[in-house]
């Protein structure tokens, strides 16, 4: 069984290379037309700049996981803003997405906790395919459309978590079928359990994304994983792609939900022994403060378990 590591969106390793500066709209709105434009372009190219030196940085470090920043443009998908990013970047897209094909590198998306289908307001809705497309778009413009995915939340329960469930089936259908097809559901830590999740992805065919920290924050008695793991894989093959999952740890007893700099690796061990006894390879995404540091200092930590050994600076072999 071999498990890659990667991280989310900052290598805090490099300096001044966040790939999410922004330009807010109060500000937008301030400048005359000439400046707009001209502030978009400049906080786009520092944040594509910085994701190539990230892309790189991946490639010396042999970390094959990474998540990009859902604010590589700013206010993309703002009614009265939308702007084509796509031409006056159209190099820095190709160069980006030519390097994550060249090394085999595994990207995604993971819009924020307000793209959701689960809403009865027509409006949120629609925000939602919006901020997908542009999603989509971006990897379009990369040429990795075909192969990373956009990962979301089923949404909120709004009282009645049926109710809200069927309205995620129908406003769905809304989303077009092509960015659909990139798309991955993740089970959360306080709402939709990892069954419940699991059984929406099973009905549309969608691969879920599993969250072991979310698990552990939220799971019935009955919800056992070497149940749930076999069940959850096979989702990945409506993309023919290996499984991916979530992993963190809790900040502390109290703050349970909230994330640690850092991965406990023993934490993590109930996890690690189910997956060994599946024998499937998977990919770990870490999401943790300390980001690339706490994704290379996992790896290490797990290949210090016997019988584990590290064959890369970011993969185990088990």
């Amino acid at each position: 069984m071999i498990i890659r590591f990667g991280y989310v969106s900052h290598a805090l390793s490099l300096w001044d290379c966040s790939p999410a500066k922004t330009l807010t709209f109060t500000r937008w709105k301030k400048l005359s037309e000439d400046e707009r434009h001209s502030q978009l372009l400049y906080v786009t190219e520092q944040n594509l700049k910085h994701t190539l030196r990230m892309i790189h940085y991946n490639i010396a470090h042999e970390i094959y996981l990474y998540r990009f920043s859902s604010s590589l443009v700013p206010l993309a998908t703002h009614p009265e803003v939308k702007w084509d990013y796509r031409t006056p970047f159209k190099d820095l897209f190709t160069e980006i997405g030519t390097l994550v094909k060249q090394y085999q590198l595994r990207t995604s998306f993971h819009p924020n906790q307000f793209t959701l289908f689960t809403s009865d307001k027509r409006h949120i809705t629609e925000n939602a395919v919006g901020d997908m497309s542009y999603h989509y778009d971006v990897l379009d413009a990369m040429g990795l459309a075909e192969q990373s995915i956009i990962n979301i939340h089923v949404g909120g329960a709004y009282g009645n978590k049926k109710t809200a469930t069927e309205r995620f089936h129908i406003n769905l259908k809304k989303l077009p079928s092509h960015i659909k097809q990139r798309m991955t559901l993740e089970n959360d830590d306080k709402t939709y359990t990892t069954s419940e999740t699991l059984a929406i992805c099973q009905k549309e065919k969608i691969p879920l994304l599993f969250d072991y920290h979310h698990y552990m924050a939220n799971h019935h008695d009955d919800e056992k994983l070497p149940e749930l793991l076999p069940e959850i894989f096979k989702t990945w093959e409506w993309v023919s792609l290996k499984p991916k999952i979530h992993v963190s740890s809790p900040k502390s007893e109290k703050e349970f939900r909230s994330h640690a700099d850092y991965v406990d690796a023993e934490f993590l061990l109930p996890l690690l022994t189910h997956l060994k006894e599946i024998n499937v390879d998977v990919d770990f995404m870490i999401e943790a403060k300390q980001k690339d540091f706490a994704a290379l200092k996992l790896c290490e930590d797990i290949a210090k378990i016997r019988g584990i050994k590290r064959i890369g600076e970011a993969t185990i072999d088990w």
